[in-house]
């Protein structure tokens, strides 16, 4: 949809605010009907943000001499950012970030008298480390994100008193992190993905005014300061990706607003944690340290979100688990967990992804987990459980239904921040999906235990299932024909059993199917033919089976009366070799996961964007 060109006539419109739609269209050519914006001079307010606009950004703009704000984020703009921008002198806010802009961000735009937010993040705009600011402004909000600074954090910024916005994440910054910054009272600090280093100044959580705070991924190091309880109007703590050491500072339970914590992948240790439990956590993360002792139990009712994994947690799942009636994601893999997986943890009935890989559970798989309702996660993988795969697994309806209402983890803020992705097993490695599509995955790992029995053809009901991996167990019997009733099927993996029998015909109506492996097993006759069975020609993937024939892995069938030429004949497959096929999901390896989130509101500090409308 475009601007329709007669908008020019309305010449006394001082507000234009037609951001988050689909506005296609160029910026650039008079003849074309955006163009017509350029006659409104009387424009105060320009909000174009959250459309499809491309080309560059129009050097009339610099003609609406009575702008206060103008709005051109997350587009698609190219070209530079025109010098006519600066005839704007009544301007207060310009945000240009999250698009294609490029060339040398100049220097004249901190010269704008009233400028007092300035968004340039997200672009592929370059900085002159050269160049002098002497700041004619008072800027309140700066974004320079991902802006190729390099060195130090420059402090020509410590001019800016009444800075309560920076986010210089995604550069290229060094050394160490300034005494000068510490002491500004900036309300939000994003100097995320640089290359910061040494402790953090004490100073800094002095500051009644910080409410959020990223530094993740950097190398930062050692303790973190004792007083960072002073810090108390802090919602969100992220410091994951670092060196931070020793014992998390009891003074943190002091922070008594803290919604989102985060201390992934450091070096934190000790066989106690700060109680937590008086907060209003929902989101903590502290996976991926050196942790020991008893599985802590002291954490908030309200919290949502739980990963404590790839630490060193011994004994047994804590009862006090079921008293997190909000919990909807609960990661606790690779610890040293050693007990039977408890009937309690059925209780904690809002759960939708249970993560328990690579521990020492033993035992049975409880019957009840069928009863979590929501569950469309579930990773038991490598522990040393049991007996037979539960058949009412095929009750577990967060797995049956789509499409399936995902609880968005992280619905409580007003902009991007990153979380880890989850970590799952898929083919012998690991891949990570990513946190703000995990409404799209169904997957069920019950891979490398000690299970025994039949599989139940109960978990052919599963319709919504995307992975399914029993491999590496002790299982008998057949493949269940109702295994064809998975439509939603990506990858099945039975390798390592005893199954015998043979390969049901009903897999060749799996068209997501990309992965068949039922390697090492007794499996005997003919491969299934037809469909997605003729793309599943891998010979790794039915090694091991001395009864098994077909074309797939060139080995003649006795009822098959084909020639050896016919039968070798090179079969044309049009399909391609991906993990998940659905083209709408971000999965990798990425740090973190940028999500947008929806109730911290900064009151006094900025503006929220309006997130961009989704799929």
């Amino acid at each position: 949809m475009e601007i329709p060109s007669h908008i020019g006539n309305l010449s006394h419109l001082t507000t234009l605010d037609l951001s988050n739609n689909k506005l296609t269209g160029r910026i650039s050519s008079p003849i074309q009907n955006l163009s017509s914006i350029m006659n409104l001079y009387e424009l105060k307010t320009l909000n174009l943000g959250y459309n499809l606009l491309s080309m560059e950004i129009t050097f009339h703009i610099g003609n609406l001499f009575q702008l206060i704000t103008l709005d051109l984020s997350n587009k698609k703009l190219t070209g530079g950012i025109p010098s006519s921008i600066q005839n704007l002198t009544k301007l207060e806010t310009l945000k240009l970030e999250n698009n294609l802009v490029t060339g040398e961000i100049p220097s004249w735009l901190f010269n704008i008298n009233g400028l007092e937010d300035l968004f340039l993040g997200g672009n592929n705009l370059a900085w002159n480390n050269n160049a002098k600011i002497v700041p004619n402004c008072m800027l309140l909000q700066l974004s320079m994100k991902s802006c190729g600074l390099t060195g130090e954090i420059p402090d020509w910024i410590s001019t800016y008193k009444t800075l309560q916005f920076l986010d210089l994440s995604e550069n290229q910054l060094e050394g160490m992190f300034p005494q000068w910054l510490a002491e500004m009272e900036v309300g939000v600090l994003m100097l995320s993905d640089n290359s910061l280093m040494g402790s953090l100044p004490s100073s800094l959580f002095n500051s009644q005014s910080l409410v959020v705070l990223s530094l993740a991924r950097n190398n930062f190091s050692r303790e973190l300061p004792y007083n960072i309880g002073n810090a108390t109007g802090l919602e969100i703590l992220m410091l994951a990706g670092n060196n931070f050491s020793e014992k998390v500072p009891e003074s943190i339970s002091k922070i008594v607003f803290l919604k989102l914590l985060d201390l992934s992948r450091n070096r934190f240790s000790g066989n106690t944690l700060p109680d937590l439990s008086s907060l209003v956590l929902n989101i903590i993360d502290f996976s991926s340290n050196q942790f020991s002792g008893e599985l802590p139990t002291n954490f908030p009712s309200l919290t949502k979100f739980l990963a404590l994994g790839e630490n060193n947690f011994s004994s047994s799942l804590p009862r006090n688990l079921i008293n997190m009636s909000n919990l909807v994601h609960l990661d606790i893999h690779d610890n040293k967990i050693t007990c039977e997986i408890p009937e309690f943890i059925c209780q904690i009935s809002t759960l939708q992804v249970l993560i328990l890989r690579n521990n020492s559970l033993k035992g049975p798989i409880p019957n009840c987990i069928s009863n979590l309702s929501s569950l469309q996660i579930l990773d038991l993988s490598s522990n040393h459980l049991i007996d037979e795969i539960p058949a009412k697994f095929g009750n577990l309806v967060g797995m049956i239904e789509t499409p399936h209402i995902f609880s968005q983890l992280l619905d409580i803020y007003n902009y991007s921040i990153e979380l880890n992705d989850l970590i799952i097993n898929w083919k012998k490695s690991q891949q990570g999906l990513s946190n703000h599509n995990l409404d799209l995955y169904f997957l069920l790992d019950l891979s490398t235990n000690q299970l025994s029995g039949e599989i139940p053809s109960s978990l052919g009901n599963l319709k919504a299932l995307k992975l399914l991996n029993i491999s590496h167990n002790n299982l008998t019997g057949k493949l269940p024909t109702s295994l064809g009733d998975l439509k939603s099927i990506e990858s099945l993996d039975f390798s390592y059993n005893k199954i015998s029998g043979s390969i049901p015909q009903s897999l060749a109506k799996l068209q997501q199917l990309t992965v068949l492996d039922v390697s090492n097993n007794n499996l005997t006759g003919k491969i299934p033919v037809g469909r997605q069975m003729d793309t599943m020609n891998n010979p790794n993937f039915y090694a091991n089976n001395s009864g098994l024939c077909g074309m797939q892995i060139q080995v003649l069938c006795p009822q098959d009366h084909r020639s050896p030429t016919e039968l070798t004949k090179p079969i044309e497959i049009e399909s391609k070799e991906t993990w998940f096929s659905w083209e709408e999901m971000v999965i990798g390896y990425s740090v973190g996961l940028f999500v947008t989130i929806g109730s911290i509101y900064l009151n006094g500090y900025f503006d929220p964007t309006p997130p961009p409308n989704r799929r």
